[in-house]
């Protein structure tokens, strides 16, 4: 009976060694907080051991789990130990009711250095009766150490002194088992962990607590510094924990006689509750025994805080599907087909995966959903660069605020630009030109491309007074059908029709560009094959020209003189050769292509030898050639450029999305020394006239400095195989191969971060307006725990480029097995 009441068994060490680093599930039926200190000796375990008190002596709480992952100084020192011995006697004190108290006490993992049996206490459980007469009741305090090291020094030098070195997976697996662990099966559990030092205090591998802990996001106690100097410490802390996102639930410190407290409650403009202690006895030999009574009303209080705290955040959450249907309107969605329970309610954000609310066996819970649409696309941080990421743009913010641009430089703004000419722009591009996203980048492109092409052909007259405002000349692009280059009526003009630009969504389109065909490349059943379109007459071709053994064939620069590349020659030639007969007032002016992979067109991998012809082509004419590498540039597709895979470079480019790491809007136009010379002169009327009021501000292009030299050191970024500049290869082939075989998985694609499979459908079950795999998404993202997001009967995934493999390989098997249940 004593045990089923205690901590569930504990879990063998070894069971942890390759948990996910990057998210954690999170019950919330169990009110949970994390004991931070401003610093070291300030009293943490005081505040554990009256907390634990002050909840075991209200009538609500049966139970309360305390852990402390990481301790130093041991046997001598344990913070177990003493939260075990002193709440028993908190509560005989205090408690009016007669009660029954459970408590065991429990270190796991010992050092070496302390030999191989801890003390006997160490593994006691004593059941003890205290308080008045009446009916009595079972309360249960179990109080855990996980690792302990002998030295009383930081986790990272005892660890490395002792030769017990513990990985952060580790720690945070016995964490995550100590948060899904029950204690009672009845009742309310509420569960303390306590860290060790401060809130930045170093882990066992180095790695500073606030991150250690930030998977899990509990809602933080912060036990302040009430000593000389304790303000500063304190503020510090607080501003650490929120710039790692964490929710602080309430600040409690000693009072030394300096009111700090009050300071603090003043700064902090009640944003959050400050509690002030009784000043704790010096004297060694005081057992606090009265100190603790004195202190008791103050532990009710911030028993009730937490409660308050813990109550609002659950109702908030449970509250927000319904709301969220109520009173927003989502891009892309229709809403009539959303039912109000597969809303995903996102807590927060760890690397790549949400933490979402659910409720899962009647159990409200935090659940870690893997993002395998990358948030549209834009997420390439993992949880170290995400964190990173929030200070360059802290640092930023707090140093510009915002700062306009034109005729003006800033260092964040100067530093992007210098790493785009040296990165994706390298070899090319000698200007760069920042708006805010990427569909207004791709209209900045296209400005630059008309205003060269009517330099290069005459069109703009030599005198400035004088340029021709003659709307009979029409300029259209040349680009491929299926493409998509944005939202903005521009953008859309330069793209094929499709369900984007239908009247219902676009009334203005007018299509203005020539769209030829594409062949397509993809893996079916085990092969990779080239589909020609219809409009291309190929009987002439061998199997060897439409099949190929593997990916690395189809990018290969010997089908630069074969058959295939002469049928794509003429067959562009001539679709040019007819336009200009057939339009004599209409030109050509840009050439604008999704390098590689059309995203939003439903995930098709265009030959890159047609792309390269067509590039080679546009050239010979005078055409300028714009990449809209918005999605397929900064290694989403394994290399940092697309123009790295065609083998041909642009005379524009476009980038945004990952260039900022996903976490702020940013984008970027790249363009060659050419293309801005034919902008200049002495008249304003011919400069580019385009802005935006945030243009380059500072926040945006520190995110983007920082996440371009992460993803391209191999010491930040463990997928980049440095000797060749690109990522490893991060979907597994073999697996890829058996999804292209399934009977109802009409093609597969993988390249670099994405990974998408398209289901065989016919009919109106096909194209962007599918719902044919609409109970699989809803499957894969209530069961599996991924947040799937389809194009049409299109499935794909998509990862960072620093991603780990293993995590790749979890998510494809979830899509495998799925499938094959579909058949």
């Amino acid at each position: 009976m004593l045990r089923h009441l205690l901590l569930r068994h504990v879990r063998r060490r070894r069971r942890y060694s390759s948990s996910s680093s990057a998210a954690a599930v999170v019950p919330l039926s169990a009110p949970t907080f994390a004991v931070f200190g401003a610093n070291t000796g300030v009293g943490k375990t005081l505040v554990s051991a009256g907390l634990s008190a002050a909840l075991l002596s209200s009538p609500s709480a049966s139970a309360v789990s305390y852990l402390k992952p990481l301790q130093t100084g041991y046997p001598a020192d344990s913070d177990a130990r003493f939260v075990f011995t002193r709440t028993p006697a908190l509560l005989r004190a205090a408690s009016p009711r007669a009660s029954r108290l459970v408590t065991s006490c429990r270190t796991l993992f010992p050092s070496p250095a302390v030999g191989a049996e801890p003390p006997h206490h160490e593994r006691q459980e004593t059941a003890v009766t205290y308080g008045g007469e009446g009916v009595e009741e079972t309360k249960v305090l179990a109080c855990r150490t996980v690792y302990a090291w002998r030295e009383p020094v930081s986790p990272h030098l005892a660890a490395e002194r002792e030769g017990m070195a513990v990985g952060d997976d580790e720690v945070r697996g016995f964490v995550e088992q100590w948060l899904v662990d029950g204690v009672v099966d009845e009742g309310e559990v509420w569960k303390v962990l306590e860290t060790a030092g401060g809130v930045a205090s170093p882990g066992p591998s180095g790695t500073l607590q606030s991150d250690l802990y930030r998977p899990f996001r509990l809602p933080a106690i912060l036990v302040g510094d009430g000593r000389l100097g304790g303000i500063s410490s304190t503020l510090s802390a607080y501003e650490t924990l929120l710039l790692r996102g964490y929710d602080v639930g309430a600040v409690i410190l000693e009072d030394r006689a300096l009111s700090n407290d009050k300071f603090l409650l003043s700064y902090l403009r009640n944003r959050v509750c400050v509690l002030v202690l009784p000043q704790v006895p010096e004297d060694p030999s005081d057992d606090l025994t009265d100190w603790f009574s004195e202190s008791s009303s103050v532990f009710s209080l911030l028993k009730d805080t937490l409660q308050s705290f813990h109550s609002r955040r659950i109702k908030r959450l449970s509250s927000m599907q319904r709301k969220s249907k109520d009173i927003l309107w989502w891009p892309f969605t229709q809403h009539n087909l959303v039912p109000v329970d597969s809303v995903t309610v996102i807590d927060s954000r760890c690397g790549e995966n949400f933490s979402a609310y659910k409720i899962k066996d009647n159990t409200m819970m935090l659940v870690p959903q893997f993002d395998a649409c990358a948030s549209w696309w834009t997420q390439g941080p993992d949880s170290n660069l995400q964190i990173e990421l929030a200070k360059d743009m802290g640092y930023a913010a707090a140093r510009y605020g915002h700062v306009m641009f034109p005729e003006n430089v800033h260092e964040p703004a100067l530093r992007c630009a210098e790493l785009l000419l040296g990165g994706v722009g390298k070899g090319w591009a000698s200007r760069v030109y920042y708006s805010d996203n990427g569909s207004t980048a791709i209209e900045i492109a296209l400005k630059m491309a008309f205003r060269k092409f009517s330099h290069d052909h005459g069109i703009l007259m030599d005198s400035e007074k004088n340029i021709r405002n003659d709307r009979n000349i029409q300029f259209k692009v040349l680009a491929l059908n299926g493409s998509y280059h944005g939202d903005t009526l521009g953008a859309m003009e330069a793209q094929a029709p499709s369900a984007y630009t239908s009247f219902l969504q676009q009334p203005w389109y007018s299509g203005r560009g020539l769209f030829l065909d594409p062949p397509t490349v993809y893996v079916k059943n085990v092969t990779c094959n080239l589909s020609l379109p219809q409009s291309m007459k190929h009987d002439q071709l061998s199997s060897g020209d439409t099949c190929f053994p593997s990916l690395a064939e189809v990018f290969c620069k010997t089908r630069d003189t074969s058959s295939v590349s002469d049928l794509y020659f003429s067959y562009i030639s001539q679709q040019l050769s007819e336009f200009s007969l057939s339009n004599s007032s209409e030109h050509i002016a840009a050439l604008i292509i999704e390098p590689v992979i059309q995203g939003a067109g439903g995930m098709h991998m265009i030959d890159p030898l047609f792309q390269r012809v067509l590039v080679n082509e546009c050239k010979n004419r005078k055409i300028p050639v714009i990449f809209d590498e918005v999605f397929t540039g900064f290694w989403r597709l394994g290399v940092e450029s697309a123009s790295e895979l065609l083998g041909c470079l642009p005379d524009i480019a476009c980038y945004a999305k990952l260039m900022t790491g996903g976490i702020v809007p940013l984008a970027a136009t790249l363009a060659t020394e050419e293309i801005f010379e034919s902008f200049k002169s002495d008249s304003k009327l011919t400069a580019l006239l385009h802005g935006h009021s945030y243009t380059a501000h500072a926040m945006g292009c520190s995110a983007a400095v920082k996440a371009i030299q992460w993803y391209r050191d191999p010491s930040t970024n463990s997928n980049l195989d440095f000797d060749h500049m690109r990522l490893k290869e991060l979907w597994d082939c073999a697996l890829v191969q058996q999804l292209s075989s399934l009977p109802n998985v009409k093609r597969a694609v993988s390249l670099g971060t994405l990974c998408a499979i398209e289901l065989k459908a016919e009919g109106s079950d096909a194209g962007y307006a599918s719902l044919y795999a609409s109970s699989l998404i809803q499957q894969l993202r209530k069961e599996d725990d991924m947040y799937v997001r389809p194009l049409g009967n299109v499935i794909y995934l998509m990862c960072g480029p620093c991603t780990s493999r293993d995590s790749c390989t979890r998510q494809l098997h979830k899509v495998h097995r799925r499938l094959c249940d579909l058949n």
